[in-house]
């Protein structure tokens, strides 16, 4: 194929892309009340990890989280319709983010060799579980222990919280889309290793030290400073460091290969 002919083909899967995408947000934003539902949950105490924290607290004898309803305000006045459309498209390429991929595999894989073509489907598949499962430890995790924490948090008893649509939608999508960003980790080290950039024994070196800076790492995106929370982060981004290790060649099989 000329290079005319390769950028036809680009543009037909960026069009079938984005036809998609589109699709898929009208979609979320015809059923926005089942959208928004998800958006809002973790801002009522009957949110799934408050009752379990709740069942936990109980069975270790101590006082439970609480009530908690956090009201979201607009301040804006076409913010609500704009954070629709956002909102909208921030799910569709979420939900979508496996089909835009496939669509991007049509383009590249008629010029991949077949070991090629296996090794980069794994890394799709691979990738996209890692970012799911990001985004699911930030939604269920991450996101409420930030909200319960900043959303209740006062310097003085006088100054009520009163939180904005708009600073909610960013704060929630900006650290769940973090999240399964970070949770890339593994996917990464499994390429570099493929290159010859990344082995096994350096990771197991530096384990020490990963571990002082994921530390690092889930302090500055756990906006609450509670050892709890930083915990709960830095231990799931710890266990992507090992896992990291196991999908890393050695050195040794390296060089025999």
């Amino acid at each position: 194929m000329t290079f005319w002919e390769h950028l036809d083909e680009l543009r037909k899967v960026l069009f079938r892309s984005a036809l998609i995408l589109l699709g898929a947000a009208v979609i979320f934003f015809i059923f926005k009340d089942f959208m928004f539902g998800i958006v809002f949950a973790p801002t009522d105490d009957n949110f799934v990890l408050y009752r379990l924290a709740d069942r936990i607290l109980a069975l270790l004898h101590q006082e439970p989280l609480g009530p908690f309803k956090l009201s979201i305000i607009n301040i804006d006045l076409p913010a609500q319709f704009f954070i629709h459309i956002s909102t909208s498209f921030y799910f569709a390429i979420v939900v979508c983010a496996p089909i835009l991929l496939y669509q991007l595999w049509t383009f590249v894989s008629p010029a991949l060799y077949p070991n090629e073509k296996r090794g980069a489907i794994k890394a799709f598949s691979f990738a996209a579980v890692f970012f799911y499962t990001g985004v699911l430890v930030g939604y269920f995790l991450l996101f409420p222990l930030t909200l319960r924490f900043l959303g209740t948090y006062q310097v003085m008893d006088e100054v009520a919280n009163q939180i904005s649509l708009k600073s909610y939608i960013s704060t929630f999508f900006s650290l769940i889309l973090i999240l399964g960003v970070v949770f890339e980790l593994p996917t990464v080290a499994a390429l570099l290793s493929k290159f010859g950039l990344l082995y096994k024994h350096t990771l197991k070196k530096y384990r020490r030290h990963a571990f002082v800076v994921l530390l690092i790492i889930a302090a500055i995106i756990t906006p609450t400073g509670d050892p709890f929370t930083l915990m709960a982060v830095g231990l799931p981004l710890y266990g992507l460091y090992e896992i990291s290790i196991m999908m890393c060649r050695s050195k040794k099989t390296e060089d025999e290969v």
